[in-house]
């Protein structure tokens, strides 16, 4: 319904002039006094029109023995009062009063409408705006449309109606991505010191260390959104940067990304308790730039952090503790590639062949000898890998291939699932559910092999419950059959339930005026009577 614009109220409404609206501004007024006066001014019935409005914004404010004062007027309002509350927190006002009121809950405004508002705007206004610049403004309003015009009026002004995505990520102090991109090609090929010096720029332009931290997030977001083509709705991006996202998340592995967001928010968490922030930020970005050796178990690339003369060799991915002795590790010998502790100097000397099978079994020497003495790792086999991530990776493939294989042996039918499924209403009657196995008695059962149960209902409202009961189904069936059972759900009318004839309840005045429709002298005599129909 729209306001006529004619009538005296639309008009003293236009003009700032009607007694019938009033406005409480609760983050200044609320007291208890206050809402006295408001309740003393709800006593009265409107001069002119039919209602009387009464808007309270930022009700959630309002003081305890406030709140409980307006209860008893929001209680038994008088016809003619209507009150609207607004809030941007409604956990924080009381139950009883939500429960008295009708709830609207208004969404954000998307960044792609926000674009497009800010494009007409500056049509209109012969502003020159590239849509990555407009993309960053509605990003940083977070679904404000006040806030997105406030900031394009402030950044026009300074670039004289010239906004370029650089300009404008440089007058709200923000980074761009380009200078993600080339942190996470730090971070990929292991480079700390051009990671750091990176970071050390970014601090000279004044930039925090939680900002960096913050849009790091946001950047691995992006990249992880950008693995499933299924994400990219959710990517909120400028459309010139979507294909370079798709290139660097393809560059980076999937375990990589998530265990960099793991280490990030961690840091993000962390980043206010911390006495030296700068050093909390480097500390992250060094896990960052290791870290895709320890989700793949590549090898530790020392380069020229090795100091000159280490025994660690460089084909070597981790180094050794000479105090803990692994199963998967060669025994150690002179001819073994694992790290070994400092040996006498004629060790290493050339020595005949069965000396060095005397010194296993003599031990002379405590120090080279007391690193096994502990435990005595086996002689490993031949082809045999050490323990570490991608070892975990195969080891998991292998069982999920074995289960895999071990299922395709078995297959369900609907001579197992149909009785199984009667069983299971069954057991829903025994525990007294039923309201559901009403509605379980209205579905059929489909099997699609080899694994599939498929349950129809005849209405939506049906469906939901089938879908609320598949987890307690697929346990049911595998404690039943021993395999792992996929649980669809599926909606088919029925056409006796198309063609009925839907029952409306009708209200009070809907149901005088179809009495009057078929008897005429009922509305005589309800105008002759003077009569009124109760709400």
């Amino acid at each position: 319904m729209e306001a006529c614009g004619i009538c005296p109220t639309c008009v003293s409404f236009k003009n700032n002039a009607s007694f019938n609206v009033f406005e409480l501004d609760a983050a200044s007024n609320n007291s208890v006094d206050d809402i006295r006066e408001l309740t003393n001014q709800v006593r009265f019935a409107p001069q002119q029109g039919r209602y009387k409005v009464y808007i309270i914004d930022e009700v959630h404010m309002l003081s305890s023995a406030a709140f409980n004062a307006f209860l008893k007027t929001l209680e038994e309002p008088p016809p003619y009062a209507i009150f609207i509350l607004a809030t941007t927190e409604k956990h924080k006002v009381l139950p009883t009063i939500q429960s008295r009121c009708q709830i609207f809950e208004f969404k954000r405004i998307t960044t792609h409408d926000i674009v497009a508002h800010l494009q007409s705007i500056a049509s209109k206004e012969g502003m020159v705006a590239q849509e990555a610049a407009l993309h960053v403004i509605a990003q940083k309003s977070e679904g404000c449309m006040r806030d997105a015009l406030s900031m394009l009026d402030r950044i026009a002004s300074f670039t004289n109606g010239m906004l370029t995505y650089r300009n404008t990520m440089e007058h709200l102090n923000l980074l761009d991505a380009e200078y993600y991109f080339r942190l996470t090609d730090g971070m990929l090929s292991q480079d700390v010191a051009g990671t750091l010096l990176l970071f050390d720029q970014a601090l000279e332009k004044g930039f925090e260390g939680d900002i960096i931290i913050n849009g790091l997030a946001e950047h691995f977001r992006n990249l992880l959104l950008c693995k499933d083509a299924r994400m990219a709705k959710l990517l909120d991006v400028p459309n010139d940067l979507k294909p370079i996202y798709n290139e660097k998340a393809n560059q980076a592995p999937p375990s990589f990304i998530l265990s960099a967001l793991n280490i990030i928010n961690d840091s993000e968490l962390q980043y206010k308790s911390a006495v030296n922030k700068r050093l909390h930020v480097e500390m992250c970005l060094i896990r960052l730039c290791f870290l895709l050796q320890s989700v793949s178990g590549a090898q530790f690339a020392v380069g020229s952090m090795q100091p000159e003369g280490s025994d660690v060799k460089k084909n070597s991915d981790r180094v050794e503790n000479p105090a803990i002795a692994t199963p998967n590790t060669e025994p150690v010998t002179a001819k073994s590639g694992v790290y070994e502790p400092v040996a006498p100097k004629e060790q290493t000397l050339p020595e005949p062949k069965p000396q060095p099978q005397q010194k296993e079994q003599t031990a002379p020497t405590p120090e080279i000898k007391q690193p096994t003495a502990s435990y005595q790792p086996p002689a490993p086999a031949p082809g045999s890998r050490r323990l570490s991530m991608s070892l975990l990776t195969d080891i998991d493939d292998a069982v999920s291939n074995a289960a895999a294989s071990q299922q395709e042996k078995k297959e369900l039918s609907l001579a197992v699932a149909l009785p199984l499924f009667e069983q299971y209403k069954k057991n829903l009657l025994d525990n007294s559910k039923t309201a559901i196995y009403s509605q379980f008695c209205l579905m059929r059962v489909e099997v699609l092999p080899p694994d599939e149960v498929r349950i129809i209902s005849p209405t939506e409202f049906t469906d939901t419950y089938a879908r609320e009961q598949r987890t307690s189904l697929i346990d049911f069936y595998r404690a039943e059959t021993n395999m792992i059972v996929r649980i669809t759900t599926e909606i088919q009318e029925d056409e006796a339930v198309k063609n009925a004839q839907i029952v409306k309840v009708l209200s009070k005045s809907e149901m005088y005026e179809e009495m009057a429709r078929k008897n005429p002298n009922l509305a005589k005599l309800k105008e002759g009577l003077g009569m009124q129909i109760e709400y």
